[in-house]
């Protein structure tokens, strides 16, 4: 891929994305951009670049999804799942236990394997036969990703890494070449697809939110965004959670970071005001 097609390229995903491509990525770039290649009959790259500056909406949209990284398991993190079990999540069903409802968003989550997860903790605790609301969206850019969460069929290697044999035994049923999610499980999930630098108009009051591994591939500038919707969907005192090598901490006027390595902010009860932007 020539300079010209990388940078245009490039700018094409951060603006559809916030994703940043540097030219160190630039081999991995062009492997993934290989697998979109006969899904559009296109013979090699310089055919490709010619039609996404034609404006190709759908080349557009499979090239950009090919730069997200959909990898992740169940139960990812132990330690972050072993203190959401012990601590946040009881004094989160402690402080909504008046209203007995519970708003979890599981972002950028890939093949759904997180929202599952969080499901199965959620189902462990019995909450629905006390009365209990429990709202669990799970959002990805990715159309391919969230057909196959809505699937909800993992290879026996996917099931390998994170579940235990009794977890396979309570929450899933066994199929050809896997495992399926327990029915049960799978209707405390709604999946959507949904690109983190849209509008958040949709969302609202929730209590936990998981945001890991994704905003390592934005810029500053996007990243701040982005953490700022994201704390105007939150209730009060609502907790959001990111990955090991991602932090809030800049934006203390909206997040509180918690005690401890795990990546946990809580949201201010009063934000501290916004500095206007000069003009």
């Amino acid at each position: 891929m020539i300079p010209d097609d990388f940078a245009f390229l490039a700018r094409m995903v951060h603006r559809r994305a916030g994703i940043v491509l540097t030219r160190s990525r630039r081999a991995l770039t062009e492997r993934r951009l290989a697998s979109v290649l006969p899904h559009f009959g296109l013979k090699d790259m310089a055919q490709m670049m010619r039609e996404l500056r034609l404006g190709q909406e759908a080349l557009a949209a499979a090239v950009t999804e090919a730069m997200t990284v959909n990898e992740t398991s169940f139960f990812r993190d132990p330690d972050l799942f072993g203190r959401l079990g012990r601590e946040i999540l009881p004094a989160l069903l402690e402080q909504r236990a008046p209203q007995k409802r519970l708003r979890v968003w599981s972002a950028a989550c890939a093949a759904g394997q997180e929202a599952y997860s969080l499901a199965m903790m959620l189902d462990s605790l019995g909450l629905a036969a006390e009365g209990w609301s429990i709202d669990l969206i799970a959002t990805d850019i990715s159309a391919e990703a969230i057909a196959r969460a809505e699937r909800a069929h993992y290879t026996f290697f996917e099931t390998q890494r994170g579940l235990s044999d009794g977890d396979l035994a309570v929450w899933f049923r066994a199929e050809a070449g896997g495992y399926a999610v327990a029915p049960h499980i799978r209707r405390m999930v709604t999946f959507r697809r949904f690109n983190l630098l849209d509008s958040y108009g949709w969302l609202g009051d929730l209590d936990l939110v998981l945001c890991r591994n994704v905003m390592i591939y934005f810029d500053a500038a996007t990243k701040a965004s982005v953490l700022e919707r994201i704390a105007d969907t939150m209730a009060p005192d609502g907790v959001l959670v990111l990955g090991d090598a991602e932090s809030a901490r800049t934006l203390n006027s909206l997040y509180r970071e918690l005690p401890g390595d795990d990546g946990l902010y809580t949201r201010l009860k009063t934000p501290a005001p916004r500095l206007a932007a000069a003009v």
